[in-house]
């Protein structure tokens, strides 16, 4: 099944039509036969139509153009051959073309089977020309038909039993793009997807054979046949390559749309002459709403820049740039940028930044996996690539599932505190399958080596790897079990050590139910997993809260002489700043603030008053905007804000506006909760939400404002999420009372809304 064999039956047909044609025709002149749509580009399958055109000069009356008609059709019946025909002269074919977007599209493949051959060419200039010179109408209703039609047939990639022809990704997407291409508004890399054409029209055209029928959906009991047929080694990996296929395509298509909309304009929709690029990151820029490397990067040096562009493009909810892709997987390929083993911290934020973004996340991967770059990252995933799940629950191949689950899970980071590890669990839960082993006990095996490269301590690893082996645990014994059955709540402690693990095993659970479809998840099972949750964590003693810092007698002894002090040692690539500073109202949003004046990024913080000092213990990476890392400069600059800190707030505000110019992707809202009774002489705020900055200003400021002291604080960034405790007390001590509590609370969420 290749392109020979389709072009040979073309021919064939040609030559049948030709000797019928010639016989009709004889003594009459202006008339020609053609071939349109995939007949005119040579690709006929054992049971595609024969797409043909009538053309005439007008000069032939209608009785006879109707016996040349007949004489040509009435063989090719006989010999049950389907045929679309139409007989037009010139002008109405054009005027048909105008009118109706198919007719436009068959007709950018007309070709000349026999006959006047300029009237053919004159058919075909006119086609081109028209769909060019009104280009800015036809394509708009191009990408309309085909989300009509994605709607109706849905994704090739990731369907049980596709339609090769219809669905998304399938081989109508193909014609497609080569309509846009003869546009000529935005180029199109054809060549990209050659291969992927030829698996599906190898697909298409097998499946015709074995079930002599003209059908296009490639159902269960005809997947074996085919693949035996095409010589795969079983019905898997052919649905493995048409979905990787159905992808390239997809991929391809979904780029082209995207250059279509961004061609020449600013992030306003507006023209330019010279694109606006706006710097977001070291090395990295938006240009015609798409992120990019700088040309002029040295990607050898900076092996982090990958990644990093792509937490960056998908938390502004933009594409990375092709050539940014191509540059990436180039660099790759030669040997050059390879991530260092294990990962620095750096590394593994920016990849859970990456995956938290939630659904823009999915086009992001998409690219990466399309261009290959993700396996010289996470060589595992090549194993899952493509993967069919031949199980009605399903509708997603394997790969697909887990980043779905990723983008589902990215929503429930509010409800848990570990962020990190249920992106990365949910984007790893299933990477136990591909084998006729049990899924989650190989998932906990290969997750091991892959988290500890990643750079996860070991106490995570083993968090990891519980969520892996167990995600189906909470969901089975919730829908298998008997609540009531102190059995069963104890069957599920014995798994589950803490409650931190109890709220990733539920939030992992939830998003991969979502992302399994309806067939798999409901509003009934999401209740009854809420019920053994609520069991579970009523039997379990241990709390989430994070405990107050512990500091060194040293610290105390420079904390009691009231100084301020700074102290700023390199941990490659990030520092650690120590702060002892006189206490006072408001302390922890001018050291915050100053900090991020300095263009530093807040990566943890452990705070805590002792007698009348604070001590502060920071772990920040300078951007690659900070002027400098320099003791005295933060030192003054603490000093200066502790008198007045005026000039501080307004140069604050002054870089959120500016921050605010640049994309963002919409995140789930913030969390605030107080708890009354978990410290002593003090009440505990615990703030969730995503990071953004000045964020940790933003919250000192409020609470400042609210006449609330902060005692001790500790905050800490997991990818594009923040996590702080915060322990306050009135101003001449003591715990908040519950209304004032829920007072601050209140306020807090309002401003980080």
């Amino acid at each position: 099944m290749a392109t020979r064999e389709r072009r040979e039956r073309s021919n064939e047909s040609d030559r049948f039509l030709r000797s019928l044609f010639t016989e009709a025709a004889r003594d009459l002149n202006g008339l020609a036969l053609a071939a349109v749509g995939g007949y005119g580009r040579g690709e006929l399958s054992p049971g595609s139509d024969l797409d043909i055109l009538f053309l005439h000069n007008g000069k032939t009356d209608e009785k006879t153009l109707g016996e040349l008609v007949n004489k040509v059709l009435y063989p090719l019946w006989d010999k049950s051959f389907k045929v679309d025909h139409s007989v037009r002269t010139r002008s109405e074919t054009r005027e048909s073309a105008r009118s109706d977007l198919k007719v436009a599209l068959g007709l950018l493949d007309i070709r000349l089977i026999c006959g006047d051959a300029d009237l053919i060419a004159a058919v075909q200039h006119d086609a081109i020309d028209d769909w060019r010179s009104n280009s800015r109408e036809r394509l708009p209703q191009l990408r309309s038909s085909l989300v009509e039609r994605h709607k109706r047939a849905g994704d090739l990639a990731y369907l049980l039993e596709p339609d090769l022809k219809e669905a998304r990704g399938g081989l109508r997407d193909i014609n497609a793009l080569r309509a846009i291409s003869i546009s000529g508004v935005v180029s199109v890399s054809l060549e990209h997807i050659s291969n992927a054409e030829s698996v599906l029209m190898s697909a298409r055209e097998a499946l015709h054979t074995v079930t002599g029928r003209d059908k296009d959906r490639l159902l269960f009991q005809e997947q074996d046949k085919v693949a035996e047929l095409l010589k795969y080694s079983d019905a898997d990996s052919l649905m493995s390559e048409i979905a990787q296929a159905a992808r390239s395509v997809d991929y391809l298509l979904e780029s082209t749309w995207h250059r279509l909309d961004h061609r020449g304009k600013d992030g306003l929709g507006r023209f330019l002459k010279k694109p606006r690029v706006t710097q977001i990151a070291q090395g990295i820029s938006i240009s015609h709403q798409e992120v990019q490397i700088d040309s002029d990067y040295d990607l050898a040096k900076d092996p982090l820049i990958g990644l990093r562009a792509a937490a960056v493009a998908a938390q502004a909810g933009l594409p990375v740039s092709p050539a940014t892709l191509q540059k990436l997987a180039d660099s790759y390929r030669g040997g050059a940028g390879n991530l260092p083993n294990p990962w620095p911290r750096a590394a593994r934020e920016n990849l859970i930044a990456l995956i938290g973004a939630g659904d823009p996340m999915v086009r992001i991967w998409e690219s990466l996996d399309q261009e290959e770059i993700l396996f010289h990252w996470l060589p595992e995933w090549r194993s899952v690539r493509s993967l069919p799940q031949r199980n009605a629950l399903h509708r997603h191949t394997v790969d697909r599932h887990m980043v779905e689950t990723a983008a589902h899970s990215a929503a429930l980071t509010r409800k848990v505190h570990r962020p990190d590890l249920l992106l990365f669990a949910a984007l790893f839960h299933d990477i136990g399958k591909g084998t006729q082993d049990d899924h989650c006990d190989r998932g906990e095996i290969l997750i091991e080596p892959l988290a500890r490269r990643i750079g996860f301590d070991e106490s995570d690893i083993k968090t990891i790897k519980l969520l892996v082996k167990h995600h189906l645990l909470l969901s089975a014994t919730a829908t298998r079990r008997d609540l009531d059955d102190p059995a069963t709540i104890a069957s599920v402690t014995s798994v589950i050590p803490d409650l931190q693990t109890l709220e990733l095993l539920h939030a992992l659970s939830i998003a991969d139910g979502q992302a399994t479809g309806r067939a798999a998840w409901s509003d009934w099972k999401e209740s009854l997993l809420a019920d053994l949750v609520r069991r579970v964590t009523a039997a379990l003693t241990d709390n989430t809260i994070a405990s107050q810092p512990e500091f060194t007698d040293e610290q105390r002894v420079l904390a009691n002489s009231g100084e301020l002090l700074v102290t700023i040692e390199p941990r490659d690539p990030d520092f650690a700043i120590e702060i002892i500073a006189p206490d006072q109202t408001g302390l922890l949003s001018i050291v915050a603030g100053v900090l991020n004046l300095a263009r530093f990024d807040v990566r943890s913080a452990r705070t805590q008053t002792i007698g009348s000092s604070a001590i502060m213990k920071w772990i920040v990476s300078p951007s690659q905007f900070a002027p400098s890392v320099d003791e005295q400069a933060i030192k003054e600059a603490i000093a200066q804000a502790l008198i007045d800190s005026s000039d501080l707030k307004e140069r604050i505000a002054r870089r959120i506006a500016d921050y605010s110019k640049i994309p963002s992707i919409p995140v789930p809202s913030p969390i605030v909760e107080t708890f009354m009774d978990a410290a002593t002489d003090a009440t505990i705020i615990e703030v969730r939400s995503h990071d953004r900055p000045a964020l940790l200003f933003g919250i000192g400021d409020v609470i400042t404002k609210s006449q609330v002291d902060i005692r001790s604080a500790i905050v800490t960034t997991l990818g594009a999420e923040a996590i702080d405790t915060l322990y306050v007390t009135e101003i001449g001590g003591g715990a908040l009372s519950s209304d004032r509590a829920q007072d601050l609370a209140t306020r807090l969420t309002a401003a980080l809304a």
